[in-house]
C-alpha cells in the first residue's frame, strides 16, 4: 500500500501555537516501520489543480502572500512560503492518492482532510480543499464520468467542501460530525448527521451504517474519499465525543468494507486530531493506517 508523506507537512510554527504539527513525523516513523507500505514523496498539487476547486484571486494571495491579518487568523497559520508549500503538499498528496487508489485499492495521504477551506478563503487551518482538488482532479485528468463520493468522518463538519461541492451532483458530500462543535455555522452537505456531545461508539457506529447505507440509495460511486479524522475519539481535547479506540477501530472498518464490498476505490486522509497527549491521536492515527492495509490486500 503506498502512503504519501513529505516532510514540507511539518510546518515550523511560533512557541505555544495550538496545532500538533509533530504528529506527522511521529506517524511517518510508525508507518516506516511496516514493510508492506511504501512511503512515497507527496507532490505539490498544480495551479490548474488547485483552480479546478478555488478562486484565481485567492491562490494568487496565497501564492504572493496577500492575505490580510484578518484572514491569516482565520486560517490559523501565519502566512510563509513554507506555509504554501505544506498546502500545496498536503493536497498534491490526496490527489496521487486517489489516482493510485483507483489501481490499488486503497492509498493514504498522511496529511489532508483539510475539509474547512472554502473556495475563495480559508478557515480552521486549511488553506486548499484537498478532498474537492482530488475529487474534480480525477474528473478532469482521468475520465469526466467518474463518480466520487466524499466521506467526512472528521469530529468537525466539512464546510468548505460542502461550499465548494454544493450544486455539483457527480460528487456527493457526507459529514458525520459533532453538532455543536466547530463551525457553528454549517453548510450543507448532500447529507449531513450532526451529533451530541458524549456520543458513544452503539450511537457513532449505527449512524455510521445508516447513512452508508442512505448513500449507497442516493448515489452511485466509483471511487470514494475518506477522511479518516481522529478526533471523535474520547482522548481527544476539542472532539466532544466519546469514541473509544475500538469505536475508531470499527469505524475504519465499516467503511472499509462496505468499500470493499463495491470494490471502490479508497483514498484516504488523516483530518484532524488534537489529542490531550499527542501520542493518542498519532496512535488512533496508526490503526486507521494498519486497518487500511488489511482491507488493501483484499483486493
Amino acid at each position: 500500500m503506498k502512503a504519501f508523506y513529505t516532510d514540507h507537512f511539518v510546518l515550523p510554527l511560533p512557541a505555544g501555537h495550538r496545532f500538533p504539527m509533530e504528529k506527522y513525523s511521529r506517524l511517518r516513523d510508525l508507518v516506516n516501520t511496516i514493510t508492506a507500505i511504501d512511503l512515497v514523496e507527496a507532490p505539490a498539487a498544480s495551479d490548474t489543480q488547485i483552480l479546478y476547486a478555488h478562486d484565481p484571486n485567492y491562490l494568487i494571495n496565497i501564492i504572493e502572500g496577500k492575505l490580510s491579518p484578518l484572514e491569516q487568523r482565520e486560517i490559523g497559520f501565519p502566512w510563509s512560503e513554507k506555509m504554501v508549500e505544506r498546502s500545496r503538499r498536503s493536497a498534491g498528496a490526496t490527489v496521487a492518492a486517489a489516482k493510485t487508489a483507483l489501481t490499488e485499492g486503497i492509498a493514504v495521504n498522511l496529511a489532508g482532510g483539510t475539509h474547512h477551506a472554502y473556495r475563495d478563503m480559508g478557515s480552521g487551518f486549511c488553506v486548499f480543499n484537498d478532498s474537492a482538488i482530488a475529487a474534480r482532479t480525477l474528473q478532469k485528468e482521468i475520465s469526466s464520468k467518474l463518480k466520487v463520493a466524499i466521506i467526512d468522518l472528521d469530529v468537525h463538519q466539512g464546510n468548505g467542501t460542502a461550499s465548494i461541492l454544493q450544486n455539483d451532483s457527480s460528487i456527493f458530500t457526507l459529514s458525520i460530525h459533532g453538532e455543536n462543535n466547530f463551525p457553528f455555522k454549517k453548510e450543507q452537505s448532500d447529507l449531513d448527521l450532526g451529533l451530541a456531545d458524549g456520543s458513544t461508539d452503539e450511537t457513532y457506529l449505527s449512524s455510521l451504517k445508516k447513512c452508508l447505507d442512505e448513500l449507497s440509495s442516493r448515489f452511485q460511486a466509483d471511487c470514494l474519499i475518506y477522511l479518516a479524522g481522529a478526533d471523535p475519539h474520547e482522548g481527544d481535547r476539542l472532539g466532544r465525543l466519546k469514541i473509544s479506540k475500538d469505536g475508531m477501530r470499527l469505524r475504519d472498518e465499516t467503511v472499509f468494507q462496505y468499500a470493499l464490498d463495491r470494490k471502490l476505490p479508497v483514498a484516504m486522509s488523516m483530518a484532524g486530531g488534537y489529542g490531550k497527549e499527542i501520542e493518542s491521536t498519532v496512535d488512533i492515527h496508526f490503526q486507521t493506517i494498519r486497518t487500511a492495509l488489511q482491507f488493501q490486500q483484499q483486493y
